[in-house]
């Protein structure tokens, strides 16, 4: 999805980002109010009845079934700007009924018209049947299936057997962060180690704090490692991948050597039996040094760990 901001022909209408205004249509086209937990299952499933790369929200299993944490900050965004109001759950405004009247287009009318009737419990087992991997972390998926053991089995099958432990590298680059949460999970990953110097992102999600939260939230452990970031001054200008092979190759001969504590952490978690997901932010490893971390911890371990990127 774009991040470019469409705007409305009245100059007085509030500039929104093209999710935020499909998020506005959809929530129209279902009557304008609806509970927290039945508009996100239904936001869920338009999602994926959109072509690929044309679904405005990406989503991760959470305690209740697919989340979108982007849909929920836009929807604090569209309380500030006065198009939902505050109270608990999706309620339209004036103002924003008015901006989206009449806005309706053929398959977000075919999708409410199919879903018309399903609500609660009802509509989680369909979101549920349909795509199992979304319900592995559901805390009340026993109850809301209770009986079909064949659903019940697909989401058993859906979720990561334990592979044991292991090291792992991710970077978000090209990722929202439902993308790369599901990512991780799929990857079985317990445990987040973030190795920027600085964990802070004008990207949605990614500063330390909230992805510290978001990690939490789908059960899995967040740690920092400063020292092993690279400053940022030190990564401008960095045009070629020459440039990059001789910024690496100064880190591991001379920074590397002195991290020896750090690098220890990260053996003892996997030690103890974790899958350690070593992350930064460019989406090539040979481009990020994390490929350098992992290197190193290999080289300690021997045979005994070998590093699979993302």
């Amino acid at each position: 999805m774009t991040a470019a901001t469409v705007s409305t022909s009245k100059r007085s209408e509030p500039r929104l980002f093209l999710r935020q205004r499909q998020l506005l249509e959809q929530l129209h086209a279902l009557g304008g109010t609806m509970s927290m937990l039945d508009f996100q299952q239904l936001l869920f499933l338009y999602c994926q009845e959109r072509p690929n790369g044309d679904a405005p929200y990406d989503f991760v299993p959470s305690k209740f079934g697919a989340c979108s944490f982007t849909s929920c900050a836009d929807r604090k965004k569209l309380i500030e700007r006065g198009l939902l109001s505050e109270e608990d759950g999706w309620h339209l405004t004036p103002a924003g009924r008015a901006l989206v009247e009449g806005s309706m287009n053929r398959q977000l009318e075919s999708f409410v018209r199919r879903h018309r009737g399903l609500r609660g419990d009802a509509l989680l087992a369909h979101a549920y049947r349909r795509f199992p991997f979304f319900a592995i972390r559901s805390e009340i998926r026993s109850r809301v299936l209770d009986g079909d053991d064949v659903a019940l089995s697909y989401i058993r099958s859906a979720e990561r057997q334990d592979d044991g432990p292991a090291l792992l590298t991710l970077g978000y680059e090209g990722h929202s962060l439902e993308s790369y949460l599901s990512l991780l999970i799929k990857s079985g990953a317990t445990l987040l180690c973030d190795v920027r110097r600085n964990p802070l992102s004008r990207k949605y999600g990614f500063s330390k704090t909230a992805l510290a939260r978001s990690c939490e939230s789908v059960g899995i452990r967040y740690e920092h490692l400063p020292e092993l970031g690279i400053s940022s001054d030190r990564r401008k200008a960095l045009n070629t991948q020459e440039d990059y092979d001789a910024l690496f190759s100064e880190y591991e001969r001379v920074w590397l050597p002195q991290q020896g504590a750090a690098l220890k952490t990260i053996r003892d978690w996997i030690a103890a039996g974790e899958r350690v997901a070593l992350t930064c932010y460019e989406r090539a490893p040979h481009q990020c040094h994390r490929h350098c971390v992992s290197e190193a911890i290999e080289a300690k371990a021997g045979e005994a760990i070998i590093a699979e990127h993302l």
